[in-house]
């Protein structure tokens, strides 16, 4: 078994002793700016690493670990054991003393060790390192900035493969070693603080710049400035987003692209000439990237940077459509700026609503203390958002819309603009505004000319790029587009906003906080603390396979102080909850009087359905809630979970001629424990493929063969919910909802099986003869012959859609990279070239001739 993080302690991997250091590396000629990776040396006698650690909570949580290791060294001195490891990263020349090191592999190592170790708190953390910094005169104590061209765009996988942020800025050493030890009292300070926060702050204007510009795939072939210098004045700040930057296939599958540099390039050369901008952080998602850039001056105000992505394409995960942000903090005031490209279409208005539902709920900030609940984009003073949104004009033809563009009626053209209706019915951006439109649409134009599409299409032009903001203390100076570039089919739009943000009056604060602590001295010592719980059992009806369900628990504090709660886990268990269950949020601070509402959220996915639809698991499960210096409360979680299709095995469903919840739970038990034995006892012949499959399958093979962006478009979320329950209960007769609804449900079937079509067992077999078209067959050929079926009745049905690209433009590449994820899935977590590996195994497959 490999060992994991949870294994080992820091100080059994580092060889932290006296002769140990741990400084930052910064050039002289480098400008300090705060939310990008970080560089450190660390340094072992005569040995040196220097590592780039990406910016967050894991570096943090890192660095704060080695202090408080090198703080116990400090205190009791001991013999420090050999790390032979160490060797395998010196070379062989040696400069002043100091070995230069390989760094990626140790890098990697480190920043993913020890995380879930408790850190002890030192009195002395901050000071230890300042020494250890101090003591080294060759280093610069500066913080660092440097450009893209000069440091390069670097990259690394996170959470999934179609996401990467990239970094370019070291960031402030004090901000990232800081990391704070929020307890129960920390908590009560910080809750007092933010109630009296207009006592100590105070409001200062700042510009900020909002450029939205989808490029089409271009490459930079004109001057930015035009868009990006239009203001008398430089900004304080800009936050320019990009779309489809890149449109080739080897973007969208693997997340690389050289144009990521070419038009962070660009925007750099373009910026105000009347000022001096740093990049404070850079993230992408596919073609959807977001720059986030600062005055020098204001560059120390910056703190708690985050950069996150969520992909809403097909199957939830496609990063062609989605959304980036960078969340961060100016002075006082807590600013998330998000940029989004929706789904496309005149008539996938709902999609679009759907995909902005979905941004909002997916994409969570971690926190600079790991104890707290992530933030959500909403969880901020200030939430600014872009991108091409893709909301189009409703109920007028090409025509009528060309007509009023040339009368300049962009009143009554903006009347039928689908965005404008969905926030009136609040159907999305609920609480957001946006400036009055007084431009023309910005979509769709012939590419290098203002001349509107002329392709057999003939698009009807829409206003998809847009600029909404939330918060106080807002005023906007200018909303507009920019006719002048003619790289896309799209112009770009730009936006200046004045905000209020909130400055730190440090005399008024320090009185402020004084009085707080004297306060909450003499309340700890007088009380205990104690809530009401509005409800202690809750039961879901009738759980359904990705079907949210949720239930809310009120806490009321009906003590004499504020409380801190947590849900606690119970022995022996991993986590407060079983996998299909959260509370959000799982931990919080209630003030004197107050009261907090917690969802307890039911949703069961691939990794929980497999069990609950063999009842081997159940809806059942108990939450302890503890109040930290109080007693814990037992609230029961119950429900009933409807048997599914999806997270069945292609073994028992082959047994099953009646839809599953027809079938008594005694049968789907057994026919699980079965699975894998020999048939022979079984009186029924087993069906050749499971009929869920086939419908799916027959039902896009009779109606969408031709569908245009099949397999690459997302379906609606409440198609899929009735084409599942048609599965699972064989009503109605044929399959509602759209062609891409139903093509995304056979993916999200293929995605739940428990084992893979091709099994994990033949998995090696597959990677080693992926080049061989006949030792490809011949593994196939070996397969369960339920699986084996499956396999040739799939490889059959998209060599027909092969057959037809013309019309719905799939290629044999697109359709391998998107199956063979699905068919030939890893134990394990693969890396990019098993992934190319298993997409040249089923390409033979896809090739016209192969069996």
């Amino acid at each position: 078994m490999a060992i994991t993080a949870d294994d080992v302690s820091l100080e059994d991997i580092v060889p932290i002793s006296l002769d140990f250091t741990v400084v930052e590396v910064s050039s002289p000629e480098e400008l300090a700016v705060v939310g990008a990776d970080t560089r450190v040396r660390v340094s072992y006698q005569e040995d040196g690493l220097e590592l780039r650690l990406p910016f967050g909570s894991h570096s943090r949580l890192f660095l704060s670990e080695i202090n408080r290791a090198w703080s116990d060294v400090c205190k009791s001195p001991s013999q420090v054991p050999k790390f032979e490891w160490i060797s395998k990263y010196r070379k062989a020349t040696r400069g002043q003393g100091v070995v230069k090191q390989a760094l990626t592999p140790l890098g990697t190592t480190l920043t993913k060790l020890n995380q879930h170790r408790k850190t002890e708190k030192s009195s002395d953390k901050m000071g230890t390192l300042e020494g250890e910094k101090g003591s080294n005169s060759n280093t610069q104590t500066s913080r660092a900035y440097s450009s893209p061209e000069s440091q390069g765009i670097s990259s690394r996988e996170d959470r999934d493969d179609l996401v990467r942020s990239s970094s370019h800025t070291p960031s402030n050493k004090a901000q990232i070693l800081a990391m704070p030890q929020f307890g129960l009292r920390d908590n009560l300070i910080r809750c007092e603080l933010l109630k009296n926060e207009d006592l100590y702050t105070y409001r200062e204007p700042f510009s900020f710049f909002l450029g939205t510009y989808n490029v089409n795939g271009q490459t930079p072939k004109e001057s930015l400035r035009p868009w990006l210098s239009c203001t008398l004045n430089p900004p304080d700040m800009y936050c320019v987003g990009f779309q489809e930057l890149d449109l080739s296939k080897e973007a969208f599958f693997f997340n690389d692209t050289p144009k990521e540099l070419e038009w962070t390039k660009a925007v750099s050369e373009a910026l105000h000439p009347d000022a001096k901008y740093a990049l404070v952080k850079l993230v992408r998602l596919v073609g959807i990237m977001l720059l986030f850039y600062v005055k020098k001056e204001h560059a120390e105000f910056i703190s708690h940077v985050e950069a996150e992505t969520v992909g809403t394409g097909i199957m939830g995960r496609m990063g062609n459509k989605g959304a980036v942000a960078i969340r961060f903090r100016f002075h006082n005031s807590d600013i998330c700026v998000v940029n989004s490209h929706l789904a496309a279409h005149i008539e996938e208005y709902e999609r679009r609503n759907q995909d902005y539902k979905d941004i909002c709920s997916r994409l969570q900030f971690r926190q600079l203390d790991p104890t707290q609940s992530p933030l959500t984009i909403m969880k901020h003073d200030v939430v600014l958002w872009i991108g091409d949104l893709n909301y189009r004009i409703s109920d007028l033809d090409v025509d009528n819309v060309k007509e009023l563009i040339s009368k300049k009626d962009f009143e009554t053209l903006h009347s039928y603009d689908q965005l404008k209706r969905q926030i009136d019915e609040e159907a999305v951006f609920v609480g957001f505004m946006e400036g009055e439109i007084d431009f023309q649409p910005t979509y769709k134009y012939d590419t290098g000319s203002d001349k509107w599409d002329t392709s057999e299409k003939c698009r009807v032009p829409a206003w998809c790029d847009r600029i909404l903001w939330r918060g106080k203390n807002i005023k906007q100076q200018y909303y507009q587009s920019h006719m002048d570039l003619r790289t896309s089919d799209h112009k770009p739009v730009s936006s200046l906003l004045v905000i209020g943000i909130k400055r730190v009056n440090g005399e008024t604060y320090k009185k402020t906080f004084e009085e707080i602590v004297r306060t909450i001295d003499k309340m700890e010592n007088e009380c205990i603390p104690s809530v009401t719980l509005t409800k202690r059992e809750f039961h879901f009806n009738d759980v359904k396979f990705m079907q949210h369900q949720a239930e809310t628990l009120s806490l009321f504090n009906d003590g004499q102080v504020p409380c801190q709660f947590e849900f606690i886990q119970k022995p022996n268990e991993p986590t407060y909850c079983k996998p299909w269950l959260t509370a959000n949020p799982p931990k919080g601070f209630i003030a004197q009087g107050g009261s907090v509402d917690i969802e307890l959220e039911v949703f069961v996915n691939r990794s929980t359905a497999p069990e609950l639809n063999s009842g081997k698991q159940q809806i059942e499960d108990i939450l302890v809630l503890h109040l930290e210096r109080g007693k814990d409360y037992f609230i029961s979680v119950t429900g009933n979970y409807l048997p599914s299709c999806y997270g069945t095995s292609i073994h028992s469903l082959c047994q099953l001629r009646e839809p599953i919840q027809d079938m008594p739970q005694k049968t789907l038990c057994e026919l699980v424990e079965m699975s894998g034995k020999d048939n022979a006892a079984n009186i029924e012949k087993p069906l050749d493929i499971p009929k869920e499959l086939w419908m799916m399958v027959d039902h896009l093979f009779r109606n969408a063969i031709k569908q245009e962006d099949i397999f690459q478009q997302p379906g609606l979320r409440s198609e899929f919910s009735e084409i599942r329950d048609c599965l699972d209960t064989g009503m109605p007769d044929s399959l509602p909802g759209s062609n891409h609804s139903v093509a995304e449900a056979l993916l999200l079937f293929l995605d739940a099986l428990p084992e893979p079509v091709v099994p994990y067992s033949f998995y090696q077999q597959c990677l080693e003869c992926c080049s061989n078209a006949s030792q490809c067959e011949k593994v196939i050929s070996m397969l369960p012959r339920c699986h084996q079926n499956v396999f040739n009745y799939l490889a059959a049905f998209l060599r027909e859609l092969l057959k037809n690209s013309a019309s719905n433009r799939l290629d044999v590449n697109i359709l391998a990279t998107i199956f063979a994820s699905l068919l030939l899935k890893s134990p394990k977590k693969q890396d990019l070239a098993e992934k190319r590996k298993t997409q040249e195994f089923f390409q033979h497959f896809l090739t016209q001739g192969s069996s």
